[in-house]
């Protein structure tokens, strides 16, 4: 039995009828997991730092025309509660409440948290759709084998995903601060890397343009780790760290439009918020981005 929130502390602030768990498609996840974060911290307070804003976004897209929450509903769960559990422990609670959701055909969309939490809910989707490719929105690789002497590092996690999936299904973009071994790693392995320098140059290649070339990477099952200092930090400043010259929304808007007319989302996760007590915007814009994202994947 799944536990939802009510209207005052639910996704979108819905009534039942349009958030009960037996009458939606759509779950949220709250995964407020926190044990690495290597600059700011804070990370544990997006998830209802997210749902809290999401009060304040239209039910109505304005692009697509619809009421995403009506047509599909959207349950809220109560946050996982870690109590002690890091590491191996942490992720394999994650992982097993996003894998119990796919087996209810749910559409599962987790909060988080540092970015570490993504490898478990990666892997869940992997069980479903073995041809799983991921797109990754950051502006760090995140592939170190460790950092700090720990390999569930939020610094790691892709490296974590590259050991159940094929390097060459993973689409990075917006990148722009890694380290010598991790460019090498990308290199070595296939890793379709997509740096923010490139991305401003709008095109790779023979004169390519870079969206059509991430895309032409991608298989039909996506998944979307999504961390929120992938946006330049005039958008997102509430992030551990924040690297200058990154994506701007109306470019990342426009890639997901892309991704859902000719792919099929199929899950996808929004982390690394760290709120800022009375900034209030980087909390909406990300509870906004849910939103989007949920009305191009259904």
């Amino acid at each position: 039995m799944h536990k939802t929130r009510g209207i005052k502390n639910n996704f979108l602030a819905l009534e039942d009828e349009y958030s009960s768990f037996e009458r939606s498609k759509i779950v949220i996840l709250p995964a407020p997991y926190e044990q690495t974060v290597s600059y700011g911290g804070g990370t544990k307070f997006g998830p209802e730092a997210i749902i809290k804003a999401s009060h304040y976004v239209e039910f109505f897209d304005e692009e697509t025309k619809r009421e995403i929450s009506n047509e599909h509903g959207i349950a809220t769960l109560e946050p996982l509660n870690f109590g002690k559990k890091k590491n191996e422990a942490a992720l394999q609670m994650i992982h097993d409440a996003a894998g119990d959701l796919l087996s209810q055909n749910k559409f599962v969309v987790t909060l988080g948290g540092e970015h570490t939490i993504s490898s478990a809910t990666i892997a869940a989707h992997v069980k479903r759709y073995p041809d799983l490719s991921v797109l990754q929105f950051d502006a760090h690789s995140d592939l170190r084998v460790e950092y700090q002497g720990n390999k569930y590092s939020h610094a790691s996690v892709m490296a974590r995903v590259c050991e159940f999936l094929d390097p060459k299904r993973l689409v990075q973009v917006g990148i722009r601060a890694l380290c010598k071994e991790e460019a090498e790693f990308i290199q070595a392995n296939g890793i379709h890397t997509y740096y923010a320098h490139t991305i401003r140059t709008k095109y790779v290649g023979f004169l390519k343009f870079w969206m059509d070339d991430a895309l032409s990477k991608l298989t039909n099952h996506v998944y979307i780790s999504f961390d929120v200092d992938g946006f330049d930090p005039a958008i997102i400043p509430s992030t551990g760290t924040p690297e200058p010259n990154g994506l701007l929304w109306a470019d990342v808007m426009e890639f997901l439009r892309r991704i859902g007319r000719k792919k099929k989302i199929v899950g996808f996760d929004v982390v690394e918020l760290a709120p800022i007590k009375g900034l209030h915007y980087p909390d909406l814009t990300t509870a906004k981005l849910v939103s989007k994202i949920l009305n191009y994947a259904l």
